[in-house]
């Protein structure tokens, strides 16, 4: 779904430098920053880039923002609860002789760390919905970055469609001949799963590879690079913003 999306938006033909440099210095800023105005103005700002800038349906922006959202809510969880004998100053529900109890500091720091960590999700959303892995690629080797390291995102990228397609035409197989049709045959029939998914991705990574040594591949994958200049207002917003955002991230730190 992200792919998909990325292809629909409106932000798709601005320079990738820019975005990328948008969202990795936003992304520095909000994790050192860990405060709720930065967050704040963090996650609304990507949004509203995401969503009205590019266009983006909110609906579909609002379930990937569910994905993470729910690991941090389990892991904030760990951070405000506690069993104890005490009851502590936040909230104390009481389990015979002991609480499930939680301090306000433990509160507070993990509604620091929830927003940070959401902000901060929002962030590569930003640049993953709006810039493909191609421009995102031809900014890592601009920035003289291994070519080692490029091929392997790149052949990586391609092998999570395929393992993809393997595993959705394994399931439909299973569920045609009723493989899920209680607890034990499905835990029978995953397994089996995993087994033929392995094998049938290890032939098919064969195969590709087969196919990239007879089009003559010699361990540079070349991809048509897009002209996408930076245009000067959009540079000029970028510096803004970031200034702006590390006034706010100063401004909480004093008060």
């Amino acid at each position: 779904m992200i792919d998909s999306l990325c292809c629909r938006s409106r932000l798709r033909d601005k320079n990738a430098g820019v975005k990328s440099a948008f969202a990795l210095i936003t992304l520095v800023i909000c994790i050192a920053a860990r405060s709720f105005p930065v967050s704040a103005v963090v996650f609304v700002t990507n949004g509203v880039l995401t969503v009205w800038k590019g266009k983006i349906p909110a609906s579909s922006y609002v379930r990937l923002l569910l994905v993470p959202a729910a690991f941090l809510l389990a892991g904030m969880a760990v951070i405000i609860v506690n069993i104890s004998d005490v009851p502590m100053d936040a909230f104390a529900i009481p389990a015979g002789r002991w609480y499930l109890t939680g301090s306000r500091h433990a509160v507070l720091e993990a509604l620091e760390l929830g927003g940070a960590a959401m902000a901060s999700v929002t962030c590569l959303y930003f640049l993953a919905l709006n810039t493909s892995v191609t421009d995102i690629l031809g900014v890592l080797r601009a920035l003289h970055c291994p070519s080692l390291l490029t091929e392997l995102m790149m052949l990586i990228y391609r092998f999570i469609f395929l393992l993809m397609e393997t595993a959705s035409a394994l399931m439909t197989a299973q569920e045609a001949r009723l493989g899920n049709r209680n607890l034990r045959t499905g835990l029978r029939s995953f397994g089996m799963m995993g087994t033929a998914l392995f094998l049938r991705s290890l032939k098919r990574a064969n195969a590709l590879y087969d196919a990239m040594e007879a089009r003559c591949y010699d361990g540079e994958i070349r991809v048509l690079a897009r002209k996408q200049p930076a245009e000067a207002g959009d540079i000029l917003l970028t510096v803004l913003f970031e200034a702006a955002l590390t006034g706010v991230m100063i401004w909480s730190r004093i008060r």
